[in-house]
């Protein structure tokens, strides 16, 4: 069977490193429910659309919902044999993980492009589609509501969804709970063996049965003291228990109380440490984050990961990354409202965002292919924030993507920091850029730019209004949404005006021309090709110039006005002459020729076309020579000489050999 891996949040497996214990009654009803004839809860009566069957695992953060919806999962996989994909709904901070977020992590999973800027429903759409034929398990870890669950169901009742949540689904047809207590006493004591040895509970089977009493059998609390028992050696079993039971009702539950007593064994240092880890994006937290956290050295700080780890106060993910457990977020965020104060806790937010900023830019540099600018950014970085080679830059990348995309959300929510979230924005679109290209990026981009987007509005920076606003409508653009990204260029051109940048609206009145000439309105699309010619004739700026006249003369002949289009061709081909661009003349002598074939004037565009050949020749461009070869073949058939017109076609196949596809012409301003 085959491990579909999701890049979403939900990646992170949060269960306990122990071996699974208990639970046989449970896992026999979910998988007994596989089976049961599903029934609508709303009416009743059978359920009539054939989806997939939901099973719920419901129970309070830490009663082990995570642990048994696994192990669960596992026993089951091999009657699923395209795979497992995973995603998780809540962040360990209570924040809910955006739907369209969760639906895209999916289809990554599945190796599905995700179109940038698609709507929850496009993407449901598209995961239904992609899983319709598939025995796939979704397993949605810690559901805040219906509504996110819903819009990852597939239509096929050969797909099961496994769900963990705190409570009932309602609203979710034929979904009836397993819902969880505390683990019987000896399972428990079977987990608590597993931390401190089968030794300790044999010398002492009623203290170990009176302790996992005190822990209530929730597995959570059972992992923390174990694992300070497993530190602590030389304690007794029964003085733990002893002392669990004598602390204050004040303290809390059975989690709280096994809580306090890992988190006050720890040195001041190491305390203060995990009272700052909330403040970790999306619960994840690596030694460099520690670290600018702590204010430490990274080695300090992986050394207290470690610590924790083994304590149970955080758990170890992968590539070095640890996760925060959900249940243990509320506890730590009332110890850092209480004794950190808001300045000092700013501080530490500001120099884990700084932190980030500097290894998103040794990242970058990692893909950068010239040696003198790597060595140029690295040269400012101490070595700990350096990666060794371009691929452990990118696994980097890769990993940390949800925890970096959090940082770039949760800085931008905070208001207060908005030059370091601009900054940290701006370096992680340039990294995702280098390392996957623009278009593997776009879905990523789509988001950081909004985000860059709210932070200009708030601060009214029209500027980067303007390039934000570009920078979306372009994705808009290339994904079909013309209608949109016509809005978009429109507001920033007046987000260019008010900033008076003459860049940002040449380039936005140019789009706004493109976005007219996609919509196939010809008059629009020339009036604002017209309006950024305009302007770039005012500033003298010679290549926009030819560039816009080409895209003027484009427009002209797909509206048929050719006298109009020949005019343009002809200022585009005198403009790139002036700039001693020869290839770009070529390719606009190369449009007249077509435009006086248009126009019923064969000998001139014969002309011509021999014109942009030489100047092909020169350029020492093969395929447009071979392309004009071909079209002056086609226009001397059309005049009656075909032996003429078998010369050129065959100088177009020396050229280019087996490779008859690239004598097609493209207009690159089309």
């Amino acid at each position: 069977m085959r491990e579909l891996r999701s890049p979403s949040e939900g990646r992170e497996r949060s269960g306990s490193v122990t071996d699974f214990v208990g639970r046989r009654r449970e896992l026999k009803e979910l998988r007994e429910d596989i089976a049961r004839t599903g029934l609508d809860t709303l009416s009743g009566r059978k359920a009539k659309a054939p989806r997939a069957r939901v099973l719920l695992v419901a129970g309070r953060p830490g009663s082990g919902r995570t642990a048994l919806a696994e192990e669960f999962v596992r026993e089951v996989a091999e009657e699923y044999p395209d795979g497992v994909l995973r995603t998780r709904l809540t962040r360990p901070g209570g924040e809910t993980v955006a739907t369209e977020r969760a639906v895209r992590g999916l289809l990554e999973g599945l190796g599905r492009p995700t179109p940038p800027g698609a709507g929850e429903d496009e993407l449901s759409s598209a995961l239904r589609t992609a899983l319709d034929g598939r025995r796939v398990i979704i397993l949605v870890d810690d559901a805040a509501d219906p509504h996110q669950v819903d819009a990852l169901l597939p239509d096929t009742p050969e797909c099961l969804v496994v769900v963990t949540a705190e409570g009932p689904l309602t609203g979710i047809p034929d979904v009836r709970p397993c819902t969880l207590g505390g683990l019987d006493t000896p399972s428990a004591v079977e987990l608590l063996a597993q931390h401190i040895g089968d030794t300790r509970v044999t010398a002492d089977p009623r203290a170990a049965e009176a302790l996992a009493e005190e822990c209530g059998g929730q597995p959570a609390a059972l992992c923390l003291v174990g694992g300070w028992l497993a530190a602590h050696p030389k304690a007794s079993v029964s003085d733990v228990a002893k002392q669990l039971h004598e602390m204050p009702a004040s303290t809390g539950g059975p989690l709280a109380r096994c809580f306090r007593l890992a988190y006050e064994s720890l040195p001041q240092p190491a305390q203060r440490t995990l009272r700052l880890l909330p403040l970790a994006p999306a619960g994840l937290v690596d030694s460099h984050t520690a670290s600018a956290l702590a204010g430490c050295s990274v080695a300090a700080a992986q050394a207290t990961l470690d610590d924790f780890a083994g304590l149970g106060l955080v758990h170890p993910a992968h590539d070095g990354l640890f996760l925060l457990p959900g249940c243990l977020a509320p506890l730590l965020q009332a110890l850092l409202e209480a004794k950190e104060r808001p300045a000092e806790v700013q501080l530490a937010r500001a120099r884990m965002l700084e932190r980030t900023v500097r290894l998103l830019h040794s990242c970058r540099a990692m893909a950068v292919v010239g040696e003198e600018d790597v060595r140029e950014v690295l040269d400012g970085l101490p070595r700990a924030l350096r990666f060794p080679d371009r691929r452990a830059a990118a696994t980097w990348l890769d990993t940390r993507l949800p925890a970096l995309d959090a940082a770039a959300s949760l800085a931008v929510a905070d208001g207060e920091l908005d030059t370091l979230a601009r900054r940290l924005v701006a370096a992680l679109v340039r990294a995702l850029a280098e390392h996957r290209g623009t278009a593997g990026a776009a879905p990523e981009l789509y988001g950081l730019h909004r985000l860059v987007l709210d932070v200009a509005e708030r601060r009214d920076l029209h500027r980067e209004q303007a390039a934000a606003l570009l920078n979306l409508a372009d994705l808009d653009a290339e994904t079909g949404r013309t209608q949109e990204a016509l809005e978009r260029y429109r507001a920033a051109l007046d987000a260019g005006r008010a900033a008076n940048d003459p860049y940002a609206t040449g380039r936005a009145m140019e789009s706004v021309g493109g976005a007219y000439q996609e919509l196939a309105d010809w008059h629009r699309a020339a009036d604002w090709f017209g309006r950024a010619l305009s302007q770039a004739l005012a500033r003298g700026e010679r290549a926009d110039e030819a560039r816009l006249y080409g895209r003027l003369g484009n427009v002209h002949t797909y509206a048929g006005r050719y006298g109009d289009a020949l005019r343009s061709w002809r200022a585009a081909a005198a403009g790139y002459r002036k700039l001693a661009d020869v290839p770009g003349q070529a390719k606009a002598l190369s449009e007249m020729a077509r435009v006086q074939e248009y126009a019923g004037r064969p000998e001139e565009s014969l002309h011509t076309c021999r014109e942009a050949v030489e100047l092909a020749r020169r350029a020492g461009d093969q395929r447009l020579q071979a392309a004009l070869q071909v079209r002056l073949a086609d226009t001397l058939d059309r005049l009656g000489d075909p032996a003429a017109a078998r010369l050129h076609r065959s100088a177009a196949d020396r050229l280019l050999g087996d490779d008859p596809a690239a004598c097609e012409i493209r207009s690159d301003i089309d």
